[in-house]
Protein backbone atom coordinates (compact mmCIF):
# COMPACT_ATOMS: atom_id res chain seq x y z
CA UNK A 1 0.00 0.00 0.00
CA UNK A 2 1.32 3.22 -0.97
CA UNK A 3 0.54 6.63 -0.21
CA UNK A 4 2.49 10.14 -0.32
CA UNK A 5 4.52 12.48 2.53
CA UNK A 6 6.73 15.45 2.07
CA UNK A 7 10.64 15.25 3.37
CA UNK A 8 12.10 18.58 4.89
CA UNK A 9 12.91 20.24 1.75
CA UNK A 10 8.89 19.64 0.66
CA UNK A 11 9.51 17.11 -2.26
CA UNK A 12 6.85 14.58 -2.02
CA UNK A 13 7.99 10.62 -1.34
CA UNK A 14 6.08 7.55 -1.21
CA UNK A 15 5.28 5.92 2.15
CA UNK A 16 4.82 2.46 1.74
CA UNK A 17 2.66 0.74 4.85
CA UNK A 18 2.02 -2.45 5.60
CA UNK A 19 -1.72 -4.32 3.62
CA UNK A 20 -3.39 -4.76 6.85
CA UNK A 21 -7.34 -5.38 4.99
CA UNK A 22 -8.41 -8.94 5.96
CA UNK A 23 -6.70 -11.52 4.20
CA UNK A 24 -4.43 -10.14 3.82
CA UNK A 25 -1.45 -12.21 6.38
CA UNK A 26 -2.53 -14.59 8.55
CA UNK A 27 -5.82 -14.01 10.67
CA UNK A 28 -4.07 -15.49 13.77
CA UNK A 29 -4.48 -13.57 17.15
CA UNK A 30 -0.77 -13.68 17.45
CA UNK A 31 0.16 -12.20 14.10
CA UNK A 32 -2.65 -9.74 14.50
CA UNK A 33 -0.96 -8.35 17.74
CA UNK A 34 2.57 -8.75 15.81
CA UNK A 35 1.08 -6.38 13.25
CA UNK A 36 -0.49 -3.79 15.55
CA UNK A 37 2.87 -3.75 17.81
CA UNK A 38 4.92 -3.61 14.17
CA UNK A 39 2.27 -0.63 12.78
CA UNK A 40 -0.63 0.50 14.78
CA UNK A 41 -3.45 1.54 13.85
CA UNK A 42 -7.14 1.97 15.41
CA UNK A 43 -8.31 1.51 18.24
CA UNK A 44 -6.35 -1.55 19.07
CA UNK A 45 -3.51 0.60 18.13
CA UNK A 46 -3.86 2.94 20.19
CA UNK A 47 -3.56 0.70 23.10
CA UNK A 48 -0.59 -0.67 21.83
CA UNK A 49 0.74 2.42 21.96
CA UNK A 50 -0.41 2.78 25.50
CA UNK A 51 1.61 -0.67 26.18
CA UNK A 52 4.78 0.46 24.48
CA UNK A 53 4.46 4.12 26.45
CA UNK A 54 3.94 2.30 29.66
CA UNK A 55 5.46 -1.39 29.80
CA UNK A 56 8.63 -1.29 32.31
CA UNK A 57 10.41 -3.64 29.78
CA UNK A 58 9.87 -1.23 27.12
CA UNK A 59 10.90 1.85 29.10
CA UNK A 60 14.31 -0.04 30.14
CA UNK A 61 14.91 -1.17 27.17
CA UNK A 62 14.93 1.98 25.42
CA UNK A 63 16.26 4.40 28.06
CA UNK A 64 19.74 1.68 27.92
CA UNK A 65 19.70 2.10 24.39
CA UNK A 66 19.75 5.93 24.64
CA UNK A 67 22.43 5.64 26.99
CA UNK A 68 24.77 3.66 24.61
CA UNK A 69 23.78 6.19 21.88
CA UNK A 70 26.69 8.45 24.08
CA UNK A 71 24.50 12.03 22.92
CA UNK A 72 25.68 14.72 23.20
CA UNK A 73 24.28 18.42 23.43
CA UNK A 74 25.20 19.46 20.08
CA UNK A 75 24.14 16.18 18.28
CA UNK A 76 21.25 15.32 15.74
CA UNK A 77 19.93 12.32 16.52
CA UNK A 78 17.44 9.98 14.22
CA UNK A 79 15.33 7.18 15.70
CA UNK A 80 13.53 5.23 13.61
CA UNK A 81 10.24 3.31 14.52
CA UNK A 82 9.59 5.71 17.38
CA UNK A 83 6.58 4.15 18.90
CA UNK A 84 4.56 6.68 21.07
CA UNK A 85 7.70 8.66 21.40
CA UNK A 86 9.16 8.41 24.86
CA UNK A 87 12.56 7.88 23.97
CA UNK A 88 12.37 10.71 21.73
CA UNK A 89 12.02 12.93 24.64
CA UNK A 90 14.84 11.37 26.78
CA UNK A 91 17.04 12.20 23.24
CA UNK A 92 16.10 15.70 22.94
CA UNK A 93 17.25 16.47 27.06
CA UNK A 94 20.39 15.31 26.04
CA UNK A 95 20.90 16.72 22.49
CA UNK A 96 19.02 20.24 23.86
CA UNK A 97 21.23 22.31 21.42
CA UNK A 98 20.57 19.77 18.50
CA UNK A 99 18.00 18.19 17.05
CA UNK A 100 16.40 14.98 17.23
CA UNK A 101 14.54 13.62 14.05
CA UNK A 102 11.66 10.59 14.58
CA UNK A 103 10.55 9.09 11.61
CA UNK A 104 7.67 6.05 11.67
CA UNK A 105 5.42 4.53 9.13
CA UNK A 106 2.20 4.67 11.70
CA UNK A 107 0.20 7.66 11.48
CA UNK A 108 -1.21 6.77 14.86
CA UNK A 109 2.43 6.54 16.66
CA UNK A 110 2.92 10.14 15.03
CA UNK A 111 -0.10 11.28 16.42
CA UNK A 112 1.22 9.92 19.47
CA UNK A 113 4.87 11.11 20.00
CA UNK A 114 3.67 14.65 18.78
CA UNK A 115 0.93 14.98 21.97
CA UNK A 116 3.68 13.61 24.23
CA UNK A 117 6.36 15.67 23.14
CA UNK A 118 4.49 18.91 22.29
CA UNK A 119 6.69 21.39 23.55
CA UNK A 120 9.96 19.75 22.19
CA UNK A 121 8.32 19.51 18.64
CA UNK A 122 6.82 23.98 19.04
CA UNK A 123 10.73 24.39 19.99
CA UNK A 124 11.70 23.47 17.05
CA UNK A 125 14.04 20.92 19.34
CA UNK A 126 12.02 17.62 17.77
CA UNK A 127 10.59 16.88 14.44
CA UNK A 128 8.43 14.02 13.02
CA UNK A 129 8.50 12.26 9.81
CA UNK A 130 6.25 9.86 8.68
CA UNK A 131 7.84 7.38 6.52
CA UNK A 132 9.09 3.36 6.07
CA UNK A 133 13.14 2.92 6.59
CA UNK A 134 13.01 0.44 3.96
CA UNK A 135 12.42 3.51 1.86
CA UNK A 136 14.06 5.81 3.59
CA UNK A 137 13.19 9.58 2.20
CA UNK A 138 15.34 12.02 2.15
CA UNK A 139 15.50 13.80 5.47
CA UNK A 140 18.02 16.61 4.34
CA UNK A 141 21.01 16.00 6.37
CA UNK A 142 23.30 13.59 8.06
CA UNK A 143 23.00 12.46 11.51
CA UNK A 144 25.47 12.14 14.35
CA UNK A 145 23.55 9.36 15.97
CA UNK A 146 20.88 6.77 14.90
CA UNK A 147 19.03 4.45 17.09
CA UNK A 148 15.85 1.87 16.62
CA UNK A 149 14.80 -0.51 18.95
CA UNK A 150 12.79 -3.73 18.57
CA UNK A 151 12.35 -2.61 14.98
CA UNK A 152 16.01 -3.98 12.61
CA UNK A 153 14.41 -7.42 12.95
CA UNK A 154 11.11 -6.90 10.50
CA UNK A 155 13.70 -5.25 7.28
CA UNK A 156 13.47 -7.71 4.76
CA UNK A 157 17.23 -6.94 3.63
CA UNK A 158 18.88 -5.61 6.77
CA UNK A 159 22.51 -5.03 5.41
CA UNK A 160 21.34 -3.07 2.50
CA UNK A 161 18.95 -1.08 4.92
CA UNK A 162 22.77 -0.70 7.44
CA UNK A 163 24.18 0.52 4.12
CA UNK A 164 21.73 3.00 3.63
CA UNK A 165 21.87 4.65 7.37
CA UNK A 166 25.50 4.67 7.21
CA UNK A 167 25.00 7.11 4.40
CA UNK A 168 22.64 9.05 6.67
CA UNK A 169 25.60 9.25 9.61
CA UNK A 170 28.50 11.82 9.74
CA UNK A 171 31.86 10.38 9.97
CA UNK A 172 32.37 9.01 13.63
CA UNK A 173 28.72 9.09 13.65
CA UNK A 174 27.05 6.26 16.14
CA UNK A 175 24.58 3.59 14.96
CA UNK A 176 22.18 1.68 18.56
CA UNK A 177 20.40 -1.00 17.28
CA UNK A 178 18.46 -3.35 20.37
CA UNK A 179 16.53 -6.09 19.91
CA UNK A 180 14.76 -7.73 22.77
CA UNK A 181 13.17 -11.50 21.40
CA UNK A 182 9.42 -11.77 22.56
CA UNK A 183 8.68 -15.16 20.68
CA UNK A 184 7.56 -17.66 22.86
CA UNK A 185 10.27 -19.70 24.16
CA UNK A 186 12.88 -16.88 23.80
CA UNK A 187 15.99 -17.47 25.49
CA UNK A 188 18.89 -15.08 26.38
CA UNK A 189 21.64 -16.91 24.05
CA UNK A 190 18.73 -16.49 21.47
CA UNK A 191 19.17 -12.49 22.07
CA UNK A 192 23.35 -13.04 22.11
CA UNK A 193 22.76 -14.93 18.57
CA UNK A 194 20.26 -11.70 17.07
CA UNK A 195 22.81 -9.36 18.33
CA UNK A 196 25.73 -11.10 17.29
CA UNK A 197 23.93 -11.64 13.87
CA UNK A 198 23.43 -7.95 13.19
CA UNK A 199 27.17 -7.02 13.91
CA UNK A 200 28.19 -9.20 11.39
CA UNK A 201 25.10 -7.24 9.04
CA UNK A 202 26.57 -4.04 10.29
CA UNK A 203 30.09 -5.15 9.78
CA UNK A 204 29.03 -5.69 6.01
CA UNK A 205 27.58 -2.90 5.16
CA UNK A 206 30.39 -1.29 6.66
CA UNK A 207 30.58 -0.38 9.79
CA UNK A 208 33.72 -0.06 12.16
CA UNK A 209 34.44 -0.64 15.68
CA UNK A 210 31.27 -2.77 16.12
CA UNK A 211 30.68 -4.21 19.42
CA UNK A 212 27.78 -5.93 21.18
CA UNK A 213 26.26 -4.71 24.59
CA UNK A 214 23.40 -7.20 26.48
CA UNK A 215 21.40 -6.23 29.34
CA UNK A 216 20.01 -8.58 31.68
CA UNK A 217 15.63 -8.51 31.47
CA UNK A 218 12.86 -9.99 31.91
CA UNK A 219 11.75 -12.28 30.47
CA UNK A 220 14.42 -12.14 28.29
CA UNK A 221 17.88 -9.75 27.61
CA UNK A 222 18.29 -7.59 25.28
CA UNK A 223 21.43 -7.16 22.71
CA UNK A 224 22.33 -3.80 21.37
CA UNK A 225 24.75 -4.16 18.17
CA UNK A 226 26.51 -0.88 17.93
CA UNK A 227 28.57 0.32 14.90
CA UNK A 228 30.60 3.96 13.80
CA UNK A 229 30.75 5.21 10.89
Amino acid sequence: MQATTQAPDGTPHPVFREDTSPGSRSTGLRGWAVRQFRQPYGFWGRVAGWIMATRPSNLERNRWTVDLLDVQPTDWVLEIGFGPGVALGWLSERANQGLVVGMDHSELMLSQAARRNAQALASGRIALQLGDAEHLPDLGTVFDRIMAVNVAMFWSDPVAQFRALRERLRPGGRIALTVQPRSRGATDTDAQRIGERMLAQLSEAGFREVRLELHPMQPVAAACAIGHR
